[in-house]
């Protein structure tokens, strides 16, 4: 087995310690910071986002594998800064204004960073004006909205209306997400996408950033 394999399949384990033994052994070895990156932890996380989907694992094994490659990619940082490896895209993602649930979000957040996207987390009880604000200012394509509560619902709408009002409507793709969201409010809203789970999430704001 290869290394990058090695690392794929210690990072589905979610052996923390392991992966960052592995990643400073391919670097030793020559790999590119790249191919570590995406052929080795962005690999295993890929798996764990498919299995999630179904239902194979849950939760908590998302968490432990995350950990994993959080320790993979503290070590490659600086060696794809200076190759200049950029992200796929970047995403601004919260919890709407006036809720203060984050365990969705945080689930988005993991799976999206393990798709190889840079989030910028705004964290819970986020005014729409701070999505567009932070969206101009990291010059993100996609604003991700979550919500628990239907009382907070109507927020996503005030985001979708202040990208209008900043004039950056066509440039960003607002994503929205929560147990008590669905696709006819996303139309309702004029959302671009919305998705039932963090998986998809992830698959679904890589194919934006990759058509904008």
């Amino acid at each position: 087995m290869s290394t990058l394999n090695e690392i794929s399949q210690a990072l589905q384990s979610g052996k923390a310690k392991i992966v960052k033994e592995l990643v400073q052994k391919a670097i030793d070895d020559g790999i590119s910071a790249g191919d570590i990156l995406n052929n080795g932890l962005l690999d295993g996380m890929s798996v764990i986002g498919d299995k999630f989907k179904k239902d194979e694992i849950y939760v908590p094994d998302v968490l432990i594998a995350a950990r994993a490659m959080n320790a993979g990619t503290e070590i490659l940082k600086p060696l794809l800064a200076s190759s200049g490896t950029k992200a796929v895209g970047k995403v601004v993602i919260g919890t709407v204004f006036g809720d203060l649930h984050d365990i969705g979000k945080n689930l988005v957040k993991m799976m999206m960073e393990g798709r190889g996207l840079e989030v910028v987390d705004l964290g819970i009880n986020v005014p729409a004006q701070k999505f567009i604000d932070m969206a101009i200012q990291e010059n993100a394509q996609i604003i991700c909205c979550s919500t628990l509560l239907t009382t907070t619902m109507p927020e996503m709408e005030n985001v979708v209306n202040a990208a209008k009002n900043a004039g950056i409507r066509e440039k960003v793709t607002i994503m929205i997400g929560g147990a008590p969201v669905n696709q006819s409010y996303c139309d309702k809203i004029s959302a671009d996408i919305y998705t039932p789970d963090a998986a998809s999430a992830a698959e679904e704001a890589v194919k934006a950033c990759q058509s904008a």
